[in-house]
């Protein structure tokens, strides 16, 4: 039976296709190249009478050479046995009950193999398709069929070094093809974040989704908007920070997803500055794709200053050709999609506010009087809007004179930079005089005839 026709629900529909062990000879997976405190794990539970695998996308990745930095253990011992093995374990989660064994700054996360069951488990819990919770357990048949993509369905057994695969993971590795498990309908309806799983899975790996697992994009994404925001912000930093953000940002938006993390994102990218705005894109995700390989911090305000800049700035321009004041129309621009935005994905208002931050020091870069210059150069999010202005001056060439300028004055001792600067403008000397004068002095109102008289300041 061809996997992507079984059914995860009915153990009547749960039969894999047959078992394909991969002996030590014929894999390259070394033992050197698995964390210690994983190998630990898997050896003590293989010492103690349990069955012990390597799971996911860490065989995964080995088989294809690369070097996982998280390692996760799958095993026929219950959490608690687990936990029993292990003084430096603790059990987490409620929708999914998982060991988390502790080795100084490396967790190895150990699952229970998880059966198929049946909807009325009292340990499964299913509403409108989507799995709430779920702790049956199973064998490793189960628990592979159970899993997302064929290809994190790959299983490494400390008993005999081998590779074990029950859906097919080892031909889709080769063929660089991801493919889900089950039919992929149900499996996303299961879980509508699977779909940017799987743009996130093939933008890292470079492989192509499988067509009948994309199939379902169209119909399936406005599902997304049900997911809560909080747990999609988590996802968008995935898809975005760990150095295949634009690839990951091309394959939502070839695929319809985009528009359901970022709407105003998507329109502006269908816009009519789509072409300008798409260089900006590419060359923000670029460079932060850049400074993640190298091992520099970033940060999601900057990725996400770039992402909501153009609807930030169209929306104020149509504001100010209806007539509103500049300021006030960047501002209820501003307010306007930052509020859209959260309805779907749950920015963390520390984030939100570097945003705000990095767009509303765009237009300081233009002024040139030294005590200006000097406040821009020390606040705190020089350097990000600093960095926004150099990516922006890639396609508005008269931004450049600025970028150079500022580069200079970065560099510049701060009295030979002083000693540059334009000073404030002069006041005129008849205004300076008349501005010495003293005026009439006038005789004192009761405090409550001026309560309704002075005028209140202007909010700063």
């Amino acid at each position: 039976m061809n996997p992507s026709e079984s059914n995860t629900h009915h153990a009547s529909a749960s039969v894999p296709p047959g078992l394909r062990i991969i002996p030590r000879a014929e894999h390259g997976i070394s033992r050197k190249n698995i964390s210690s405190g994983a190998l630990r794990v898997l050896y003590r539970l293989h010492e103690a009478g349990y069955k012990a695998f390597l799971v996911g996308g860490a065989v995964r990745d080995l088989l294809l050479g690369g070097h996982p930095k998280d390692f996760d253990v799958a095993t026929d011992a219950t959490p608690e046995q687990t936990r029993a093995l292990f003084r430096n374990c603790r059990l987490i989660g409620r929708r999914f009950r998982l060991a988390h064994v502790v080795f100084g700054r490396e967790i190895v996360e150990v699952a229970t193999f998880r059966g198929t069951g049946e909807e009325g488990d009292a340990d499964r819990h299913i509403v409108d398709g989507r799995i709430l919770r779920d702790n049956v357990y199973g064998s490793i048949e189960e628990d592979a069929i159970r899993r997302d993509f064929t290809v994190n369905a790959l299983y490494y057994d400390i008993a005999d070094f081998s590779v074990r695969d029950y859906v097919g993971g080892i031909d889709d590795l080769q063929q660089r093809r991801l493919r889900l498990i089950g039919d992929p309908e149900q499996r996303y309806r299961e879980d509508p974040v699977r779909m940017l799983r799987a743009a996130r899975l093939a933008a890292k790996l470079g492989f192509e989704i499988a067509a009948e697992a994309a199939a379902p994009f169209a119909e399936l994404a406005p599902l997304l908007a049900d997911v809560a925001p909080a747990r999609l912000f988590d996802e968008s930093l995935k898809l975005f920070l760990a150095g295949h953000g634009l690839e990951s940002l091309r394959r939502l938006h070839n695929h319809g997803l985009l528009k359901e993390l970022f709407p105003a994102t998507a329109v502006a990218l269908s816009g009519p500055r789509a072409a300008e705005f798409g260089r900006l894109l590419g060359y923000t995700f670029t460079s932060t794709d850049e400074r993640v390989r190298a091992d520099k911090p970033v940060t999601p305000a900057f990725l996400f200053a770039a992402l909501l800049w153009e609807p930030v700035r169209s929306t104020a321009q149509r504001m100010v050709a209806d007539g509103s004041d500049p300021a006030v129309a960047w501002s209820m621009a501003v307010d306007r999609v930052m509020h859209q935005q959260a309805a779907r994905v749950a920015i963390p208002r520390r984030f939100a506010l570097g945003m705000e931050e990095i767009w509303a020091l765009q237009p300081r870069f233009e002024q040139r009087q030294k005590k200006r210059v000097m406040r821009l150069l020390a606040h705190p999010r020089f350097r990000a809007a600093f960095d926004f202005l150099v990516l922006r001056a890639h396609d508005e060439p008269e931004l450049m004179p600025l970028v150079e300028w500022w580069t200079e004055a970065q560099h510049l001792d701060p009295q030979v930079l002083g000693e540059r600067l334009t000073p404030a403008p002069a006041v005129p000397a008849e205004q300076g005089a008349a501005s010495k004068r003293k005026r009439p002095r006038r005789r004192r109102k009761s405090a409550a005839a001026s309560t309704g008289t002075e005028p209140t300041a202007a909010p700063q």
